[in-house]
């Protein structure tokens, strides 16, 4: 992915004048970053865009007057610009979150519950600044009068899935990974083989992910716990914060979550995930790397395919980053370039 060298004209919308301030400020370190200016809620948010036309929003989403979902969902058909959503960590705000990403933001910060203050600022000073430039890069133009995705029909359910309960799904992902992952899944039959999702994403974040797609998927969806069965009909979310494997024990495959070090610079990572799975499943596993930055899972999924897996990444149209994927390809790890939109049935044929 190239990153361009012009500044990258920034909004801060946040209701706290402190948090305007101390934003306002962290991002300024950045010569990269110019903040243009700071909005206490939505409707001065609105006029603003209008007039400065920012490149990248950072938007709180708990705000007096309009929330920020109400206001992504107004401003995205008129106005797409990408927004990194600035949220809290409690229990509100980690759902409001994933409804963030569903109107359209590009990624998420959190920030804490208590003041802001130490080294805990600067990481996520250097967090925000960070994904402030690759949501620059993000093509948000399908938002345009409500031209958003079309969704994915659901898979059929097929005889031959019966024969195929021994089998394992490992997808990685991450930037833009969250709706990516929904409008997958979501169309999987509830016969399906188990599937192992490690998505980057901060500890506590990963829970009410699996919750917010558990409602809306035929299969079951669990943030995963050290010792978990891989099954059919049931998903598995890597913890924010551990490192998830997969293991075999007789005939039955389950995920082991340890703290460890960061691999590809992410705990959760893809990569090791994917290896533990090329180890444990080999031929009978499929590894799909999705949206992301960086290249978490290129390994990993080559790995795979060497251990006799099939394996494919999404394409770069579909991606709202396409580090992960491309790097995946690049490598020679992916046998398969797709569309989002053709993954599942793509899935349902090497199944079948």
């Amino acid at each position: 992915m190239t990153i361009v060298s012009k500044v990258i004209k920034v909004l801060v919308v946040d209701d706290s004048a402190l948090v305007r301030q101390i934003l306002s400020q962290g991002l300024s370190q950045d010569k990269g970053i110019d903040v243009i200016a700071t909005a206490p809620d939505p409707f001065v948010a609105r006029d603003k865009v209008v007039k400065l036309k920012p490149d990248v929003i950072t938007l709180d989403i708990e705000m007096p007057r309009m929330d920020g979902i109400e206001f992504l969902q107004r401003l995205m058909p008129q106005f797409p610009v990408p927004v990194v959503v600035v949220s809290s960590l409690t229990e509100k705000g980690k759902t409001t979150t994933f409804e963030a990403l569903k109107a359209g933001a590009v990624d998420f910060v959190t920030k804490p519950s208590s003041q802001f203050g130490g080294q805990g600022l600067n990481n996520i000073l250097c967090e925000l600044r960070d994904k402030i430039k690759v949501a620059s890069q993000v093509d948000v133009s399908k938002w345009k009068s409500k031209e958003k995705q079309s969704s994915i029909p659901k898979v059929r359910s097929d005889k031959a899935l019966s024969e195929t309960t021994d089998k394992v799904i490992a997808i990685g992902a991450s930037t833009g990974g969250t709706e990516a992952l929904r409008r997958i899944l979501v169309t999987l039959p509830a016969v399906f083989p188990g599937i192992v999702i490690t998505q980057h994403m901060p500890p506590g974040f990963t829970k009410s992910f699996a919750d917010s797609l558990n409602r809306d998927c035929q299969m079951e969806v669990l943030e995963a716990s050290d010792g978990d069965r891989v099954l059919p009909g049931r998903i598995l979310i890597a913890p924010g914060g551990l490192q998830m494997t997969v293991v075999r024990s007789g005939g039955t495959y389950l995920v082991k979550c340890k703290e460890g070090a960061k691999v590809s610079g992410h705990c959760p990572s893809v990569d090791v995930l994917m290896h533990s799975v090329a180890q444990a499943a080999g031929a009978n596993s499929i590894g799909v790397v999705l949206t992301g930055m960086g290249r978490d899972g290129a390994d990993g999924l080559l790995s795979m395919r060497k251990a006799g897996s099939r394996a494919l990444a999404q394409d770069e149209k579909t991606s709202v980053v396409y580090g992960m994927p491309k790097e995946a390809f690049e490598n020679g790890a992916a046998e398969k370039v797709l569309p989002l939109e053709n993954i599942p049935n793509q899935l349902m044929s090497w199944l079948s």
